[in-house]
C-alpha cells in the first residue's frame, strides 16, 4: 500500500507545511526537467518539513487530535487486515436479521497463529461510507461480532478487535431491533470469554458502539485515536449549549491516549508515523502487528479461568471510587 498525497491529506492546523510541500513538489520536478543537480537542496527542505511537523504535532489540542482520528484517509480495519494479517476469511451475518456492512468479522492467521479478527468499518468516500454507513454498526453488527467470538471460543482462537466508530447507530430501526440490548449483552459475554481477547481503539472510540467489541483483556490505543462517552461537540453541546466549545470539552473529557493511559482505561500506546497514521499505512500496520504479538503472547499461557478473572479485574478496577 502506497503513501498517500502528503499535501492532499494535511488538516488545517498543518498548514504552515502547506507552502513547505509545495517548494519541495517544485525542486522534485525542477530537478526532474533539468541537469541542476538539487538533492542537497530538496534534502534540506525535506529536514525542514520533518522539524515543522515536529514542532506542529508536539502541541496537539485534543480537539485537533480528534480531527486526526477522524481523517477520511486513515487506516480502516479491512487496510489493517490486509497489511497485520494472512489468509483472512470474512464471515457475514447475524444468523437472525441481515449481514451488518459496518462490522467485519472473519478469521485468519497472524504470524502463522490462527485468530479471529472483528472490527468497525468505515469508508475513505462518501459513497464508500454510506455503504458503511459511516462505521456506525446495527444491532445486527454486533450480534453477528458476538457469533463470531463464540467460534473463537469454541476453537480456542484468540480475538482481535479494532475498533474505528463515531458511536452505535442510533437509528429507529436500530432502537426497535434492540440496539441497547444487543450492546449490553456483548458486554456481558465478553467478560467469560475463555480465549485472549485484545481490543485496540485505531480511530474513533465513541460510547457505546466502542464498547461493543472494546472489553479485552488488553485495551491498546493508537497515538492519534480518541475514546470517549460521547464526541466532544455533543458534550459542548449538552453541558455549554455551545458546540463551538468543542475544544473546551474535549480537554475536560480526557479523551486522548496520552490521558486514558494515566488514568488506567487503556494498557498501551501504539506510536504512530509521522503526521498520522493516513501518511504511511505500513509503519502504522507494523508498528500495530508488533503492539498485538507483544500483548498476546503472555496471555497465550492463561488458563480459561485466568483470563476471566484478569478481564474482569483490569475491569473491576478501573476508575476511583468510594464507598459510604
Amino acid at each position: 500500500m502506497k503513501k498517500n498525497d502528503p499535501v492532499k491529506n494535511l488538516l488545517p492546523f498543518e498548514k504552515p507545511l502547506v507552502e513547505l510541500y509545495e517548494k519541495w513538489e517544485e525542486l522534485k520536478r525542477l530537478s526532474g526537467q533539468s541537469k541542476i543537480n538539487m538533492d542537497e537542496e530538496i534534502r534540506l527542505l525535506e529536514k525542514r518539513i520533518e522539524a515543522t511537523r515536529r514542532d506542529i504535532f508536539t502541541q496537539l489540542s485534543p480537539l485537533q487530535i480528534v480531527q486526526i482520528a477522524r481523517h477520511m484517509q486513515r487506516p480502516t480495519t479491512l487496510d489493517y487486515i490486509e497489511q497485520v494479517f494472512d489468509n483472512f476469511v470474512e464471515l457475514h451475518g447475524d444468523r437472525n436479521f441481515a449481514d451488518d456492512p459496518a462490522m467485519v468479522a472473519g478469521i485468519a492467521k497472524l504470524d502463522g497463529r490462527s485468530v479471529v479478527v472483528i472490527g468497525h468499518q468505515k469508508g475513505k468516500t462518501t459513497k464508500e461510507n454510506i455503504a458503511r454507513n459511516f462505521g456506525m454498526a446495527n444491532p445486527e453488527g454486533y450480534r453477528k461480532a458476538l457469533r463470531i467470538m463464540r467460534i473463537a471460543e469454541r476453537n480456542e482462537k484468540p480475538i482481535i478487535a479494532l475498533i474505528d466508530t463515531p458511536g452505535a447507530y442510533p437509528g429507529i430501526g436500530a432502537e426497535e431491533r434492540g440496539q441497547a440490548e444487543a450492546i449490553a449483552k456483548n458486554l456481558r459475554e465478553m467478560a467469560e470469554l475463555t480465549v485472549p481477547f485484545i481490543s485496540v481503539i485505531t480511530g474513533e472510540g465513541g460510547s457505546g458502539g466502542a464498547l461493543g467489541i472494546g472489553m479485552g483483556n488488553r485495551v491498546l490505543m493508537l497515538e492519534y485515536a480518541i475514546y470517549s462517552v460521547i464526541s466532544p461537540e455533543g458534550c459542548a453541546s449538552i453541558l455549554f449549549r455551545n458546540a463551538a466549545r468543542a475544544n473546551e470539552a474535549a480537554v475536560a473529557m480526557k479523551i486522548t491516549a496520552k490521558d486514558l493511559l494515566e488514568l488506567g482505561v487503556i494498557d498501551e500506546i501504539i506510536k504512530e508515523p509521522a503526521g498520522g497514521a493516513h501518511n504511511n499505512f505500513a509503519a502504522s500496520a507494523a508498528n500495530l502487528k508488533s503492539a498485538i504479538m507483544n500483548n498476546l503472547e503472555p496471555l497465550l499461557s492463561l488458563s480459561h479461568r485466568e483470563l476471566i478473572a484478569h478481564r474482569y479485574n483490569k475491569f473491576r478496577n478501573m476508575g476511583i471510587f468510594e464507598e459510604g
